[in-house]
């Protein structure tokens, strides 16, 4: 087959020289310092998103197998039927949910199936190496109330309104950031979530929530109302200024798309708290007439590919007076979807709320 593609042993020399490389840095980025976990006679369990072709779960069982493994299980919620065929040399047991008649690929079997970012499982390696339990330092047992650095869920009461939201401090939070989503997404957004991992990181608490009700949203005209969207934040923001685990921290607004309007308007209210704004992939041209009365620093992200969204950005920017920057990811278009664009976009993030969300010094 390799032959029938024309590639050359250079060519194939360079691109394995190429991957190498690139997993050489994921291996650095996902175990840092901590050493491989031993996997000789051991059980061991390797999960995919499903089965397609199958090739990376039974190079996954083969990797296993060949570090000591004393049993193998494969499990996938997803497959074609006559699956097992392919997996009974190499793995001890398969687990599958469902091999349905029709199949044409993993895809097609789940609402959402972007790629999971280095963020995203970079923060659940290290939260499975945190230690647990009653005896984990500086962490509460479950009958004390929420346990600091995991995402429990909030009712955010928005004057009459109760809305859904995530509400993540982690031990020894320096600040919070509340984050307002755009159009047809919610506080269950992977992108906003993966971001606020990165924050959660850098000792930064984080909310999350949805800014309208399930019945709001079927209205189209809510998702684009920024002055609703901008009334929700700041009522979210002194719903927050109220947690007894968050009180007295600088505050943030982190916005996306149509959400990074409303948390510019709100910013821009007499008496705001907010400290600083991050904009990914904004819209602040539906928050033109308040731009002049934005004081907080603000960071406008957005993807060198997003043409329209860039020229908008770079007019808003023209009308803020204050501190502001325009940061251009190269290549990234308006989901930031493309290989580390989100995570350039959490650690530009990270970098602005770190550099600005800072506590006024204690009374002498």
């Amino acid at each position: 087959m390799l032959h029938e593609t024309r590639t050359t042993d250079e060519e194939l020399a360079e691109v394995e020289a190429r991957e190498r490389a690139e997993l050489e840095c994921r291996v650095r980025r996902y175990r840092g310092d901590r050493p491989p976990v031993p996997l000789a006679g051991r059980t061991v369990v390797i999960v995919d998103d499903g089965i397609a072709t199958g090739s990376t779960a039974r190079a996954a069982c083969l990797i296993a197998r060949r570090q000591g493994a004393a049993r193998i299980v494969l499990a996938v919620p997803i497959a074609p039927r006559g699956w097992e065929s392919r997996f009974h040399d190499v793995a001890d047991e398969l687990v599958c949910l469902d091999t349905p008649a029709q199949f044409f690929g993993v895809g097609q079997f789940y609402d959402h199936f972007a790629q999971t970012s280095d963020a995203e499982v970079s923060a659940c390696l290290r939260r499975a190496n945190q230690p647990t339990g009653q005896d984990a330092p500086g962490r509460p047992t479950p009958a004390t109330g929420t346990v600091a650095g995991t995402d429990p869920e909030v009712a955010v009461q928005a004057g009459a309104t109760a809305l859904g939201g995530h509400l993540a401090v982690p031990e020894h939070a320096t600040g919070v950031v509340l984050f307002a989503h755009g159009s047809g997404s919610s506080r269950h957004s992977p992108r906003n979530r993966c971001v606020a991992a990165a924050l959660n990181q850098a000792r930064l608490a984080t909310l999350l929530f949805d800014l309208l009700t399930e019945d709001e949203e079927l209205d189209r005209a809510n998702v684009f109302d920024t002055p609703l969207l901008a009334g929700r934040l700041a009522d979210a923001t002194r719903w927050l200024e109220t947690r007894a685990e968050v009180q007295g921290l600088p505050i943030g607004y982190f916005g996306a798309s149509t959400g990074a309007a409303a948390a510019l308007w709100a910013s821009a209210e007499p008496g705001s708290p907010v400290s600083a704004v991050v904009s990914r992939g904004g819209r602040p041209d539906l928050a033109e007439t308040r731009l002049p009365q934005v004081t907080a620093p603000t960071l406008l992200i957005v993807g060198g590919g997003d043409d329209l969204v860039l020229h908008l950005n770079r007019q808003a920017q023209a009308q803020l007076p204050c501190e502001s920057k325009l940061a251009v990811v190269p290549g990234a278009t308006h989901l930031f979807e493309e290989p580390g664009a989100l995570e350039t976009v959490a650690e530009l993030a990270t970098d602005w709320f770190a550099q600005h969300l800072k506590q006024p010094p204690a009374d002498l």
